[in-house]
């Protein structure tokens, strides 16, 4: 997922987006605690995704109150 792309969501959408790949990281630690994770590389891209989610959803919100 590109910043451009996250910049471009409202905030619902970014809250959705969130929830979303958190599941999906909650979903790989289990396989991966159960052997069964196959794209280890995806733990890293996922837990990104939400740091840059976040960082942006909160550069929004300190732009709305400015």
């Amino acid at each position: 997922m590109k910043a451009v792309d996250v910049r471009a969501m409202t905030p619902d959408q970014l809250n959705d987006e969130l929830a979303k790949l958190k599941k999906e990281q909650f979903n790989l630690r289990f396989q991966k605690a159960t052997g069964q994770l196959e794209k280890t590389a995806r733990v890293k891209e996922i837990r990104r995704d939400i740091a840059r989610i976040k960082t942006i959803a909160a550069e929004k919100s300190a732009g709305s109150k400015a």
